[in-house]
Formats: C-alpha cells, sequence, structure tokens
C-alpha cells in the first residue's frame, strides 16, 4: 500500500499557537488556582500537607515570606512553569492525530514527532526557575540534612554562587548560540525545516528564569539566616 503525506502544519501557526494556547488555557482556568486575581487555592488534602510539610525540613526558604523583590520573581517562575507545562496538551492531540492519520488513512505526518521533541526541549529549558521554586531538583543531603537547621541554610548561601556561575555560563554561551542560528535563519535538517532560532532563543530565556529563582531563593535564605533558620509562622 503506498503513503500519501497529508496536513503539514505551517511554521508560523506552531510558533503562534505555542504562544498563544497557554495563555487562553491560563485565562479560563484563572478562577481554579490561588494567585492575582483567582479564586483562593483550595485546602491541601492530608497527603499534601505532608508532602509540603517534608519539603519545608529539606529546605525552609520554599515557605519563608520573602519580600516584594522575590514575590515578583515568584510570579515570575510560577507562571512561566505553567505556560509551559501546558504544552503537554498539544503533544497529546499532536500524536493522537498521527496515529490516526498514519494506521487508519495510511497518510503520516512529517512534523508530528518533530513539533513535539521541539516542544518538550523548550518546556525542559524553560521550567527551571518554576523547579527551583517548588524544591524539584535533586538534592544530594547526606551530610546537609545532619547539619544544624542555620548551618543548613547557610549552606545554602554558599551553594548558591555555583547556580549563578552556572546560569551566567549558561546565558552568555546560550546568547552566543541564539545570534549565531538567528544571523543564519537557521532550520532544522528534517523534512519540515522549521526554525531553529526560537529554540536557541528559549535557552537564553530559561536561563534569565532560573536566574530569578535563585536571587529569589537568596534573599530568602538570608532572611532565615538572619532569624536562626526558622520560618516565621503566621
Amino acid at each position: 500500500m503506498s503513503e500519501s503525506v497529508n496536513f503539514v502544519m505551517p511554521h508560523w501557526l506552531y510558533w503562534g499557537w505555542l504562544a498563544v494556547m497557554p495563555l487562553i488555557l491560563m485565562w479560563f482556568t484563572r478562577g481554579t488556582h490561588g494567585g492575582a486575581g483567582g479564586a483562593t487555592a483550595p485546602a491541601p488534602t492530608p497527603d499534601e500537607e505532608t508532602a509540603l510539610a517534608v519539603l519545608a525540613e529539606e529546605d525552609p526558604a520554599l515557605h519563608a515570606p520573602g519580600n516584594r523583590v522575590t514575590r515578583v520573581f515568584d510570579w515570575i517562575s510560577e507562571q512561566s512553569g505553567v505556560f509551559v507545562a501546558l504544552w503537554t496538551v498539544n503533544a497529546v492531540c499532536a500524536y493522537f492525530y498521527e496515529v490516526v492519520s498514519r494506521y487508519i488513512f495510511d497518510a503520516p505526518t512529517i512534523w508530528v514527532h518533530q513539533a513535539s521533541y521541539l516542544m518538550f526541549g523548550m518546556q525542559y529549558l524553560l521550567a527551571g526557575g518554576f523547579a527551583l521554586l517548588h524544591g524539584d531538583h535533586v538534592r544530594v543531603d547526606v551530610v546537609y540534612i545532619k547539619l544544624p537547621r542555620r548551618a543548613q541554610v547557610g549552606v545554602d548561601i554558599f551553594t548558591s554562587l555555583f547556580l549563578f556561575i552556572f546560569s551566567l555560563a549558561l546565558l552568555g554561551t546560550s546568547w552566543r548560540f541564539f545570534s549565531d542560528s538567528l544571523g543564519m535563519r537557521e532550520v532544522t535538517d528534517e523534512t519540515w525545516r522549521i526554525q531553529f532560532y526560537p529554540v536557541k532563543a528559549m535557552i537564553v530565556i530559561g536561563a534569565v528564569i532560573l536566574m530569578l529563582a535563585g536571587l529569589s531563593k537568596l534573599i530568602k535564605d538570608i532572611q532565615l539566616y538572619r532569624r536562626g533558620g526558622e520560618v516565621k509562622r503566621a
């Protein structure tokens, strides 16, 4: 049976949809979560309370009040994470379309797989700040967990130096990658030949978001250290 290739998504539609689709869903679901303009978040379940308590023990800065600056940085990290998380809906729909098209109509696409792995790559690059905000990065705490609380916070302050070194190196390197890619109007090697420089731009943006999340955590850690490592309870 001969294969035929069906609809090919235009490049402008791909990039435009990724930019607009999460904003639409975030607007329609704005009343289902807390935050500016939203309704009060539902009370956590017992399992969620246990998980939050464990996270608070591992990193008290996750629940430190911070200040106006940290709240702005945290908002950026939170919203960027929600934004890219909603892209996953696109992958589910796109792969469903590919399966139906390929195995029922014998018309495989030339763009679904590439569109999805580019999207997941950008999702990974942009979610670093969100992961840091919620304590989802891998933590090696064999020695750390045995230290007094104030010493733990002090270690966090010291190790934040390495986060900023990494973020600055990533920012400088990714900016060169993006500039070179934009200058040559780089496209992918596959048949779809979609623009590749927007993907490299996400490395730059992801580095900035990660740096802002790191600054927020550093400010909270310094506040905690001055209070002896304990979070003030309301």
